[in-house]
């Protein structure tokens, strides 16, 4: 049921998807056949899901991680955000030290941004009663506009004119590519993160405790768990794997911290976080086919003449019916059992 669902799921947002291509004039199978190949058809469509995957993979943790908790926080976009201006400012504050040691401070600093950021929901939820899910999004908002305050105020490039942008990276501090593949090595952290944390969630006291906490705070504060900071931390840990995401896409790809920094990452790693049922070892496979199906924008406008959103009207499809798949589920699932009875 835990699988089967989500694949329904997915299953019925694609036929929901077929019929808005046909509302649209278009054919809906060489659309699919348009995100197979853009996505996952040659080896370079491959390396470019990859590479997208990569922050997904790393904004979708900063879900799942508060979500076994039982809090629903959807402001990664303004962790990734955040992380990507720390890594960016302090590799420009760094100058011309160890190229190692700069790249670990960045990488520090991404992940202290947004590991605080995301932190901060986690306690106005705790010592305040704050709704998680509509501050973590309102501090989002607050977070891109700090950023584009930053980027085109005080730390402006003053040669970035057309595109403002914070200073460019000294070329021996940017951080490479995984040997064979065109793609950065935050995919590689997303991956050992995801290892990780499923390792940590499953099988570690700290683990059971989040379970505990978000099975019934009351019962957890009666057990003696120290509710609050499990709270923070955990929110803590996911806004640091958002902030991580920020961190790589400076620090390996753009060279700097500027506005195509904030492309939709942190809201697709929502999606990926439902659809995996929140758990960190089915966040791979599942970011890597949204990675792929936004791969394929770019050929479905050039070949069907189509809005390169045309891929972010699927992804909404999607959430809805992920959303509603659950209630669903269970009405159908209380109607046999009456039945049944």
């Amino acid at each position: 049921m835990r699988l089967g669902l989500p694949v329904a799921s997915l299953v019925v947002a694609g036929l929901l998807f077929g019929l808005f291509i046909l509302a649209v004039g278009r054919d809906p199978l060489a659309v699919y056949a348009l995100i197979w190949r853009g996505g996952f058809g040659s080896g370079f469509a491959w390396q470019n899901t990859l590479s997208r995957a990569s922050p997904i993979i790393l904004t979708a943790l900063a879900v799942a991680i508060p979500a076994r908790m039982g809090l629903i926080q959807i402001g990664g976009e303004g962790a990734l955000a955040l992380g990507g201006l720390a890594a960016s400012l302090t590799g420009i504050a760094a100058g011309s030290g160890s190229p190692v040691a700069t790249q670990a401070l960045m990488l520090i600093a991404s992940m202290a941004a947004g590991g605080a950021w995301i932190a901060a929901v986690g306690a106005l939820k705790h010592y305040r009663g704050v709704n998680e899910t509509i501050s973590s999004l309102l501090l989002a908002y607050i977070a891109i506009a700090l950023f584009n305050h930053l980027v085109e105020g005080p730390f402006k490039d003053p040669g970035s004119l057309n595109k403002p942008s914070t200073r460019p990276l000294d070329a021996a501090v940017m951080i490479g590519s995984i040997p064979g593949l065109d793609v950065h090595w935050g995919l590689a952290a997303g991956v050992v993160l995801c290892l990780l944390a499923g390792f940590v969630l499953k099988h570690t006291r700290y683990g059971f405790a989040l379970d505990t906490i978000g099975a019934n705070p009351r019962v957890a504060l009666l057990a003696g768990l120290p509710v609050g900071p499990a709270i923070v931390a955990g929110c803590f840990a996911g806004g640091a794997a958002a902030g991580l995401a920020g961190g790589f896409e400076v620090a390996a790809v753009n060279g700097n911290a500027n506005t195509s920094l904030i492309v939709g990452y942190g809201y697709t790693g929502i999606l990926v976080a439902f659809v995996a049922r929140h758990q960190p070892l089915a966040i791979l496979p599942v970011a890597l086919l949204f990675g792929g199906i936004g791969a394929s924008s770019g050929l479905l406008q050039r070949r069907l003449d189509l809005p390169d959103a045309t891929v972010l009207v699927l992804q909404g499809v999607a959430f809805l019916v992920i959303l509603a798949a659950d209630p669903v589920a269970e009405i159908v699932g209380n109607r046999l059992r009456r039945s049944a009875a």
